[in-house]
């Protein structure tokens, strides 16, 4: 392998700045399995993106990310829709040094050691990718997107508690029930009517995992062409607070208020700007659609 045609991209703010001392020796294990790295560092929010456009118009179809779900967020969004564009299909290994890192627990990667030997392997699989259009543009999620109650903690999480880790989900998770609310929601799953009840949180899936360990989608499959959608009726403090735990076994979804469902795609009808979490990463979007594009990349698993 030339060593121009793998690239690593590292964002050492991942982690709360501990990404790019737990890389060193993952890093260094990939060369001993015979892989040839170019490694480039990120300095800000976004340059991930453009330095995985900038390799993939060099010819680069391989790349290894470097920190967490934002992280990945990033470079999948540089990359598409260049890849779309001339039907390719990248493949992206993962080394889960960021906050949350809850794509690969789907794939049983969530231990750096893991993810070094699948990705020394050289095995991959296809993988969806969410296209999520919005009033101004469109972006790529791999992993989730979610509004209501799940961003609010998204928002506390990235503001004030990053440096606690996975830990710092379920302190936003109590922070967040004292504003506590559900809201009327526009909704229309594939070809079916539009749904108008209110919602306490609305999550659309492609795999299973969000906030670290929370098994929000128990039976998504990021490779079925379908979103796994979670969502969370009216209820009060007391009873969310009861379902929390279910929530990290996936046993939620059988509590009274919560219903499931799938579709290939979602329209969101209410043209609200708000709050809306992509793969951990929060964004101010008005959410317009939501759609599956099969196999569109392919993961080191």
């Amino acid at each position: 392998m030339r060593a121009d045609r793998l690239v690593a991209i590292l964002n050492p703010a991942a982690g709360g700045g501990r990404a790019r001392a737990r890389a060193v020796a993952a890093l260094d294990a990939l060369r001993n399995h015979g892989i040839a790295l170019r490694v480039r560092e990120t300095t800000g929010p976004g340059e991930a993106s453009r330095i995985a456009a900038e390799a993939f118009r060099e010819g680069v179809r391989r790349f290894v990310v470097v920190g967490g779900d934002g992280t990945a967020h990033e470079v999948l969004n540089g990359l598409f829709p260049l890849a779309s564009s001339i039907g390719e299909r990248p493949v992206v290994g993962m080394l889960p040094v960021g906050t949350g890192n809850s794509f690969l627990r789907d794939f049983g990667l969530g231990e750096l050691e893991a993810a070094v030997r699948a990705i020394g392997a050289g095995r991959s699989r296809p993988v969806d990718l969410i296209r999520v259009r919005h009033a101004s543009a469109e972006r790529y999620a791999f992993n989730i997107v979610s509004v209501g109650f799940s961003a609010r903690v998204g928002a506390l999480t990235n503001a004030r508690l990053k440096p606690l880790g996975t830990a710092g989900y379920a302190v936003a998770v109590l922070a967040s029930l004292a504003r506590l609310r559900a809201e009327p929601r526009a909704v229309r799953l594939d070809q079916g009517p539009v749904d108008r009840r209110a919602a306490l949180l609305l999550s659309f899936c492609n795999s299973q995992y969000t906030g670290g360990g929370m098994r929000m989608a128990p039976g998504a499959d990021p490779s079925d062409g379908r979103l796994d959608v979670v969502r969370v009726g009216p209820m009060g403090r007391l009873r969310l607070v009861a379902t929390l735990p279910a929530l990290y076994r996936g046993e939620h979804v059988h509590a009274p208020g919560v219903e499931t469902a799938r579709a290939r795609r979602v329209e969101l009808e209410d043209g609200r700007e708000e709050d809306v979490v992509l793969d951990g990463e929060l964004l101010r979007l008005a959410l317009r659609s939501l759609e599956v594009v099969p196999g569109a990349f392919e993961v080191m698993a």
